[in-house]
């Protein structure tokens, strides 16, 4: 298996690194999780084609996780892609694919189609391509990989939403004796201890160093709604995970990211791995 991180900030335009995404191979499917800003940009510096890809996994709708996926899917569509593009994610994301299509992309769409008719080739619309699919538990079987599904908490009990108004998702792939967890945003709880036990690689999300975690804002975004070190270090050892990748940082200095490491490997003993843009990773 191999991870490449395609994109490792957050919600903050950072010019060091692009909106969420990382890129799982694993028993010859191209996997991608998550896309946010930049993704399509970020897949053709890895070298690979959006025709490559073979699924799409969106944790959650929170813009920077798929801020990316209209230009994603637009591009293949524009490329020529005529393979099915599956898209799996929690419940609403066959409405957001649909709503790209129906609604902000549907003009550039007309006239892409009317341009085929006039000039050739003829294309069919894009909704013929893609295929999306509501999940929050469960499996996706492709060949001898295995994508296990479940949820994670991301703020939704705090804030007092309901599962209609808010879901977030993680994603265990498995093939042969290698496991690659990637947790979306989360605090932790839910389905998350089932889906990064044991695992080879938990690519998970660390938003601010201990020292960050200074006010009753930054208290209640790190133990309820995006992990910070301190709740990652708890989760790598409740998990017995060996390798962690630490993803959607904050901007911050050398200096924080080192003490932010260093706080974490105060509890963890396994590798730990800071995020940076189009790093890969052999699991």
């Amino acid at each position: 298996m191999r991870v490449t991180l395609l994109g490792t900030g957050g919600p903050r335009p950072d010019p060091d690194r692009q909106g969420p995404a990382t890129l799982v191979e694993a028993g010859g499917f191209h996997l991608l999780f998550d896309a946010g800003r930049g993704v399509a940009t970020q897949l053709a510096r890895a070298d690979l084609t959006v025709e490559e890809l073979d699924a799409v996994f969106i944790t959650h709708h929170h813009f920077d996780h798929i801020g990316g996926l209209g230009d994603l899917l637009m591009a293949a569509w524009n490329w020529g892609r005529r393979r099915p593009l599956p898209v799996y994610g929690p419940p609403g994301t066959a409405d957001v694919v649909a709503a790209l299509f129906e609604n902000l992309y549907a003009a550039d769409i007309r006239y892409r189609i009317r341009e085929g008719e006039i000039s050739g080739p003829l294309i069919e619309h894009p909704s013929s391509l893609v295929e999306a699919t509501d999940l929050d538990s469960g499996t996706v079987e492709l060949g001898r990989v295995r994508i296990v599904v479940g949820r994670v908490e991301h703020g939704e009990a705090a804030l007092g939403l309901t599962d209609d108004e808010w879901v977030a998702v993680g994603y265990r792939t498995e093939t042969g004796d290698r496991s690659v967890t990637i947790t979306g945003d989360t605090a932790g709880g839910r389905d998350l201890a089932r889906l990064a036990r044991d695992t080879d690689a938990l690519v998970i999300c660390c938003y601010l160093a201990g020292q960050e975690i200074d006010s009753d804002q930054t208290r209640f975004l790190s133990e309820h709604v995006l992990a910070g070190a301190p709740q990652v270090a708890e989760i790598a050892v409740t998990s017995r995970c060996r390798h962690l990748v630490l993803t959607h940082i904050r901007q911050k200095s050398p200096a924080l990211i080192k003490a932010m490491v260093e706080d974490i490997g105060s509890r963890f003993s396994g590798r730990i791995t800071v995020g940076q843009d189009l790093l890969a990773l052999e699991v």
